[in-house]
């Protein structure tokens, strides 16, 4: 019969025990130090030229001074840095919420018509609304409008929010 000894309690590891894994860490390779190393004299770096100087580093598309690529094509268009993206949404998908209900940008986000409003909220007369609804939106097409007020709504234009923190 074998005797039974105490059970022995587990290791604990500390911070001061931890090191990286075997062979994950190895040591720098230095070159240009003599024939011996198989990395000496030129270290690399091939005979004469541009690369084998120090401080060595090309521009972004440079092409051996060839007229670059970004260059030799001609500029077209205009980017407006002010322009507005709107987070359109049609009135048929405003058919889902409840009669009465005050539509906000909160409230579009919240029932997942819309993800997220960068520039503001417009709402399009596309599809069909019976339910009278409160829309608040920074703008609305005409015929939205028109659409709204058929079926005993209100379009009302909110403040531009973004102008607003500026």
């Amino acid at each position: 019969m074998k005797s039974e000894s105490p059970a022995q309690p587990a290791p604990t590891i500390g911070l001061n025990a931890l090191k990286p894994a075997d062979g994950s860490i190895r040591e720098r390779r230095r070159v240009g130090r003599g024939p011996g190393s198989g990395r000496g004299k030129t270290a690399g770096r091939g005979e004469k030229g541009q690369k084998s100087r120090s401080g060595y580093g090309r521009k972004v598309g440079f092409e051996g001074g060839q007229m670059p690529l970004h260059r030799r094509v001609p500029k077209r268009g205009f980017r407006n840095p002010r322009r507005r993206e709107y987070s359109c949404v049609n009135l048929g998908s405003l058919e889902r919420l409840e009669p009465g209900t005050i539509v906000t940008p909160e409230v579009l986000i919240r029932e997942g018509i819309v993800r997220k409003l960068s520039g503001g909220l417009k709402i399009l007369g596309n599809g069909e609304l019976t339910k009278p609804l409160t829309v608040q939106a920074q703008k609305f097409s005409a015929k939205a409008v028109e659409a709204i007020a058929a079926v005993g709504g209100k379009a009302e234009v909110v403040g531009d929010r973004i102008s607003e923190k500026r």
